[in-house]
């Protein structure tokens, strides 16, 4: 298995692909490596030679990817929650933040259903 920014990269699959099993690389920044690198796309990882392999770790190494790239992001989230804006509130109450209806749906984001029980009625 090639290791590639930490993450071991499957080795029956082909090039672009197996490159999006790292955390900021989707199909059109894989292509932009293998490119960089000058690798072919459609060759499988198991067929790269050592040399492919360095200049795809050197291609990597332009971008920001998994670890740097989650902190940032996180970074990016707890300024929203500071700074007190609408965003930032609906990610700190854990409910979608991007105009979607919750009254039926977005269980994703609000978790498993709290059922709460009807008061029962005074009898005279």
């Amino acid at each position: 298995m090639a290791r590639i920014a930490g993450v071991d990269i499957p080795k029956q699959k082909r090039g672009v692909i197996s490159l999006t099993y790292i955390y900021g690389v989707g199909r059109s920044r894989a292509k932009d490596i293998l490119a960089m690198a000058k690798v072919d796309e459609s060759t499988k990882v198991q067929d790269w030679t050592d040399d492919e392999i360095g200049a795809i770790r050197d291609a990597v190494g332009t971008f920001t990817i998994e670890g740097e790239l989650r902190s940032e992001t996180q970074m990016n989230i707890k300024r929203l929650m500071d700074i007190g804006c609408y965003r930032g509130i609906r990610h700190r109450v854990g409910l979608p933040l991007r105009g979607q209806r919750t009254k039926n749906n977005s269980r994703t984001r609000k978790g498993r259903r709290k059922t709460v029980a009807n008061k029962k009625k005074v009898t005279k």
